[in-house]
């Protein structure tokens, strides 16, 4: 039995994703001098796969309790190997960084206003609609 239907589920992936993109766009522009640093950045798509295919096995003395979900917190990252910028060998564009950052932070608002709209329907129907 799935209590949510997968939306808080689905959520929390989503906000995985939007965390690890934060810290890899970071990263990036953190090392934006940094002589042959090659630029990374994080797939969705590698996430989610991960996201479903690991879990951590525990005894669940009923079949209704969730299972243990641990997945890597590097999941889904890759780097531009072959990517140049600069002279030095460094692969990070300053300015697509900072678009991928206002992106990232659209992204990630929006989730947490879905999520915090989601939270506010289920406490209104634990309360009986008052």
């Amino acid at each position: 039995m799935n209590l949510f239907g997968g939306t808080i589920s689905n959520l929390e992936n989503g906000l995985r994703y939007s965390a690890t993109k934060q810290k890899t766009i970071a990263q990036n522009i953190a090392n934006v001098d940094t002589p042959n640093y090659k630029a990374k950045d994080v797939s969705f798509a590698k996430m989610l796969k991960d996201a479903q295919t690991e879990t951590m096995s525990a005894f669940r003395t009923d079949q209704r309790h969730y299972e243990f979900k641990q997945p890597e917190a590097t999941s889904g990252v890759y780097s531009y190997t072959n990517l140049r910028y600069r002279q030095n060998g460094n692969g990070v564009d300053m300015d697509a960084e900072q678009a991928k950052l206002a992106e990232n932070n659209i992204y990630y608002n929006a989730l947490i206003d879905r999520t915090s709209g989601k939270l506010t329907s289920l406490k209104n129907v634990i309360k009986g609609g008052q």
